[in-house]
């Protein structure tokens, strides 16, 4: 059923709430037994909010144990008082709880590049934003293209990771478009899907063979979509503000052409075939025809294309230099209705930090990529929820439960038995984006010193409180 509360679920919550509550009465009996500094206490979050399916808030209280969610209730509450219990106690105040946030495209830097950022500030990062599961790129250095060099990366995830992290595994050794890596063995080694994000896949007979062979393995191919062919040396949109600015413009179809190529590779191999962050109207097009060919193809979208086109950079500066670039206006707005109408199906933040130092030059010496976890939500909520263009039900859904049903993750829903991977949201305190807050070792945002709402109160993985905002 996901996240959102069916009609005959919410009718019946006070019938089934009394059955819950014998559950409850013996994990109470069990949690009196245990030793007082056992590690694995259950959690009592109380005066929380959740959205029903039609949108409206409705009281929430829920036990969390051994890492899964134990019990939730609606409308009512859980113990007639705290002091029966023997459970720790959150009082989340009216906040909004979801289930927490998913982002499937995350930059770590992590080996290679840790004066950017590394594993263990990425996961911080990710925690403030909210997000409890988060999809690493494999553009490191190494890159995660052999057993040995997977296995290594997942060791460092285990030791240092705050949050969940599935890695990607790259498409070609090198990132280069030649030679596969082999999908079985670094699947076998814990990979999560085939990427070579960063570059595109040059050559059409690569991506074909490697469709085939995911198809084979039943896993996906994430494709940043780029013809090299195309790109003309270009640093952000061919439109309107780079003739202004007098910089080199990087076309639409430099993105929607090979977008076009591979939903027809992934017709014809039955292989799953995911696009990384659409940023122009045709390649919303190319999508939108090959789901109703029923093509086997599913795209996500950023914040910053959501929220900004190429009439915000107000000059030759590198923090709105991002790849794929800022577009237009209408591009912007076919994006907007990508998601609305279902063609794109998730949000993802491609957070891409980089090094004060790097990003002095202007749009030509300085690399492509902003930060983005730590502002998501906050950004999604204030400038597209508040103003009446999206639902908050709709976003909700597009950060939790479309990004886990796209990639078949047993997370991103609010029911008993799944993982206590739980985020608490203040919708209505207001702050502003600052610098000197993050948590990422980045702070390469155009964003910084916008007004928002919506930040993230707690994050909770596992049971675990990973993250919590400062009084």
């Amino acid at each position: 059923m996901g996240f959102y509360l069916e009609k005959k679920r919410l009718e019946k919550t006070i019938e089934v709430n009394k059955l819950r509550n014998i559950i409850l009465v013996e994990l109470i009996v069990k949690n009196k037994k245990r030793n007082e500094c056992a590690i694995n206490m259950a959690i009592w979050i109380k005066n929380a909010v959740t959205l029903s399916q039609k949108g409206q808030f409705v009281p929430t209280q829920m036990i969390l144990d051994k890492g899964v969610i134990q019990s939730i209730a609606f409308g009512q509450a859980l113990f007639a008082s705290e002091e029966e219990t023997s459970v720790d106690t959150i009082d989340a105040k009216g906040a909004l709880m979801t289930p927490g946030l998913i982002d499937v495209h995350v930059h770590l830097r992590e080996p290679g590049y840790t004066d950017k950022e590394t594993i263990k500030t990425g996961t911080m990062a990710a925690a403030r934003g909210g997000f409890t599961t988060i999809c690493a790129m494999p553009n490191v250095n190494p890159e995660p293209d052999t057993v040995e060099k997977m296995k290594a990366i997942q060791e460092k995830i285990r030791t240092d990771a705050q949050i969940n992290v599935l890695q990607y595994a790259p498409i070609t050794t090198g990132l280069k478009s030649d030679d596969l890596t082999d999908q079985q063995s670094l699947l076998d080694a814990g990979a999560f899907a085939f990427t070579n994000d960063g570059v595109g896949v040059q050559t059409a007979g690569t991506m074909y063979k490697a469709m085939l062979e995911a198809a084979r393995n039943k896993t996906t191919i994430v494709a940043h979509t780029e013809d090299d062919s195309l790109l003309l040396g270009g640093v952000m949109h061919e439109g309107t503000r780079n003739k202004e600015l007098g910089l080199p413009g990087i076309l639409s179809i430099t993105e929607a052409s090979q977008i076009a190529r591979d939903v027809l590779i992934s017709e014809a191999t039955g292989a799953h075939y995911h696009v990384c962050h659409v940023s122009t109207k045709e390649s919303v097009r190319v999508i939108r025809d090959a789901k109703r060919a029923q093509i086997k193809v599913t795209a996500e979208v950023t914040p910053h294309h959501l929220l900004l086109s190429e009439e915000d950079i107000p000059s030759d500066t590198s923090i709105y230099k991002m790849n794929p670039p800022l577009r237009s206006k209408k591009d912007q707005e076919a994006l907007i209705l990508g998601l609305l109408d279902g063609t794109i199906d998730l949000i993802a933040t491609d957070h891409a930090p980089h090094t004060k130092e790097e990003k002095k030059g202007g749009m030509k010496n300085s690399p492509f990529g902003i930060t983005g976890s730590e502002t998501a939500f906050s950004l999604l909520y204030t400038y597209l929820v508040e103003p009446g263009i999206v639902t908050l039900a709709q976003l909700v859904d597009w950060l939790t439960i479309k990004p886990a049903t796209v990639f078949g993750l047993n997370t991103g829903v609010l029911e008993a038995g799944y993982p206590a991977d739980i985020t608490l949201f203040d919708l209505k305190t207001e702050n502003s984006l600052l610098a000197k807050d993050f948590l990422s070792k980045a702070t390469n945002t155009p964003f910084i010193g916008w007004k928002v709402k919506g930040t993230t109160v707690m994050t909770i993985v596992g049971g675990k409180v990973v993250y919590k905002r400062e009084s």
